[in-house]
């Protein structure tokens, strides 16, 4: 392990802690200064238009209810594993693979008999989509977290029962979407990595959500969800260059988080938002010789 640091509970409100704490809220500042100005000097959103790929159809209480699977090359593709991989992780329940996603609203359409229905427009990388054309459990995959997307997101109960259309690509109209110009979920969102089990089974710490993605190509962030806590008190951090250690106070929290990039452990910032009750973690990546 790299580094090992206590947390500054609060920017606002930071302890006397040295020269060294001084230096460490300076450059967290200034991170948050150059994300700001990424932000301002780039559009919250861009309009797409996903093409179609091909439409399944389900139900629900209130009736018919299609999916249009849809793809677009400016959604970005999801982490590049073998079916092997992914299937060990699966089953070992790690959730370490997310396929980023753009939700579409829901539209009234008729069906082939003049019916009324609802459709979605679902859409994925471009690239991703063609390899999924010839894997039929990336196609089961990429319909069950399209399903349960539109179910979280309107809050509507369906089928996990369906059947693909044979004859047609997609039900009604495809409209546009506007997705995150910046690199945030769900677009961007790397989403939960690989936690291993490091704990002995008698300390029963709970695993915090962990939420990492790519602000730039040499920044890596991170937000860890602690409800249970007020402020970093107690909070322990350490920085490896392909892992991210987290120990909580009172044996409440633990977490062993490992990705594939390699962290600048020495230049690694993290501070607590108290009304978020999240850590927030700036991690810049070690550049690789080729």
């Amino acid at each position: 392990m790299a580094d090992s640091k206590q947390l500054v509970p609060e920017l606002s409100e930071a302890e006397k802690m040295g020269a060294e704490t001084k230096r460490f809220e300076e450059l967290l500042l200034q991170a948050s200064k150059e994300l700001q100005q990424a932000q301002t000097s780039r559009p919250e959103s861009t309009q797409i238009q996903p093409q179609p790929g091909f439409c399944i159809k389900t139900n629900s209480s209130e009736g018919k209810v299609f999916i249009n699977i849809c793809h677009c090359p400016s959604i970005p593709p999801p982490a590049d594993v073998t079916e092997d991989e992914l299937l060990q992780m699966l089953e070992e329940d790690k959730a370490g693979f997310r396929i980023p996603m753009s939700l579409g609203e829901p539209h009234a359409e008729l069906d082939a008999k003049g019916q009324g229905c609802t459709a979605y427009d679902v859409a994925v990388n471009s690239d991703f989509y063609r390899r999924m054309q010839n894997s039929d459990f990336l196609r089961e995959l990429v319909v069950t977290i399209a399903r349960e997307g539109l179910e979280d997101r309107y809050s509507r109960q369906l089928n996990p029962q369906w059947r693909m259309l044979k004859k047609r690509p997609f039900l009604g109209s495809i409209s546009q979407q506007n997705i995150r110009s910046q690199q945030r979920p769900r677009i961007q969102e790397l989403g939960n990595l690989y936690t291993p089990d490091s704990l002995r089974p008698e300390e029963r710490c709970e695993k915090p959500h962990l939420n990492l993605w790519l602000e730039a190509p040499d920044l890596l962030l991170a937000e860890i969800d602690l409800p249970k806590l007020d402020g970093a008190l107690g909070l322990s951090l350490e920085f490896g260059e392909n892992c991210l250690v987290m120990g909580g106070p009172q044996q409440l929290y633990h977490l062993d988080a490992y990705n594939p990039l390699q962290i600048n452990s020495k230049e690694s910032k993290a501070a607590f938002h108290r009304k978020r009750k999240q850590l927030m973690v700036a991690m810049p990546l070690l550049s690789v010789a080729s």
